[in-house]
């Protein structure tokens, strides 16, 4: 019996992580995901993968924290060979993240610190940490935003850092082409969740705001992201590589 492929998806307790995690159940793939601090939902997240048929664990991660790689990879490779009898992944997926909202004059060395740690740093280590773990011809996704294609006030450390995401995702393309890994990163427009504080989600103003400059007349939502992720991670997806798809409903165009 051929064995199921395993997507390591960061951040999957909530948000877009989740809709990931249970969009790549929903395509037949078995699931590792990381929580910071949301044990309780990751583990809700995981009961959801199961009911699909795929096998899940949830292991806590601080993605910002490089001293816990180390740890959290001894525990991985337990896990898999503990719930999914291997030693190996197929796919990573770099959801783990957050926001700061601070316009540019105002961004401190602290904001600037922790999104780099958590959005490039951490991506950049906690990968090459992956690789020795990765089968070859499998796929990493990593996540950027509309941002670094238009602006909006008080993102701007937040988007620059996933401007080096982007640039990170070329070189990783271009690297691990040999192995027959192919490297894409999705740029998602303003989506529904508790990002920020939910402000997309909570706020009526910012919400009609945001559905009247996107050409299909809405926000987003986390429905619209998982989707085109697990489509990635598929035999169809096999020649798409290197590149940065925006997936906003036509925001700001």
């Amino acid at each position: 019996m051929k064995k199921s492929k395993i997507a390591l998806v960061t951040g999957g307790s909530r948000g877009l992580g989740k809709n990931i995690a249970l969009s790549l159940a929903n395509a037949g793939i078995d699931v590792v995901l990381t929580y910071n601090d949301k044990q309780n939902d990751a583990l809700a997240v995981v009961n959801e993968i199961m009911k699909t048929g795929r096998k899940a664990v949830a292991l806590q991660l601080n993605s910002g924290e490089v001293s816990g790689f180390k740890s959290f990879f001894e525990e991985l490779n337990i896990a898999l060979e503990s719930t999914f009898d291997t030693t190996h992944i197929d796919f990573l997926i770099n959801n783990a993240g957050m926001g700061v909202y601070a316009d540019f004059a105002e961004t401190t060395e602290e904001n600037l610190d922790l999104l780099i740690n958590v959005h490039f740093k951490g991506v950049f280590l906690l990968t090459q940490n992956a690789l020795p773990v990765m089968n070859n011809d499998g796929a990493i996704i990593n996540i950027s935003t509309g941002l670094t294609r238009f602006t909006s006030p008080g993102y701007s450390a937040y988007a620059s850092v996933k401007g080096a995401m982007e640039t990170l995702t070329l070189y990783q393309a271009k690297e691990l082409g040999s192995r027959g890994i192919r490297v894409n990163i999705i740029a998602p427009g303003a989506i529904e969740t508790d990002f920020g504080g939910g402000v997309v989600r909570d706020n009526a103003h910012v919400n009609q705001h945001i559905a009247g400059v996107t050409a299909l007349g809405r926000v987003g939502l986390p429905d619209d992201i998982g989707g085109v992720v697990s489509f990635l991670c598929t035999d169809q997806a096999k020649w798409i590589n290197a590149q940065r798809i925006e997936i906003s409903g036509g925001m700001n165009l």
